[in-house]
């Protein structure tokens, strides 16, 4: 499996399960569950999305989730945030992370499509001067004036 595969499968899962939450709370306006060609492209659409920012996997309940999510708050970052506890899917979305990022636990932090780490590598990338180039990059700061 290529890189570009590897990171859109669990992207893709992402995508899929807000898709779905959206989808439920448009009271389904769509038939079934099996996704037709028109629904399987707004998937593939929120997928390149999701790819093309800056997002966290995490728990509600997770300290460590907290202080990255806390961290880029602080940074003036935009960044998407998608609580696999509150999910349906949330377990195999982590599973599939795993399997491709070889870390099992959340948060799990991506930038621009490029796996950052955990809690650990996030605030480390910050102590290095490192994270807000890489968001500022990605467009999810304006500036790097806000650093810690």
């Amino acid at each position: 499996m290529d890189k570009v595969t590897s990171v859109a499968i669990p992207l893709a899962l992402a995508a899929f399960s807000l898709y779905m939450i959206e989808r439920e709370e448009m009271g389904s306006m769509f038939s079934g569950n099996r996704l037709n060609k028109e629904e399987m492209e707004v998937v593939m659409n929120k997928a390149k999305e999701i790819v093309s920012e800056v997002v966290v996997f995490s728990k509600t309940y997770c300290g460590y989730c907290q202080r990255v999510k806390q961290l880029l708050t602080q940074l003036g970052a935009t960044f998407k945030v998608l609580e696999l506890d509150e999910m349906s899917d949330g377990g195999g979305i982590q599973s599939a992370l795993s399997e491709w990022t070889g870390q099992s636990i959340v948060p799990n932090v991506f930038i621009k499509g490029k796996h950052i780490g955990g809690c650990d590598r996030v605030i480390d990338s910050n102590k290095q001067d490192k994270l807000v180039p890489l968001l500022t990059e990605a467009g999810a700061i304006a500036n790097n004036s806000s650093q810690l």
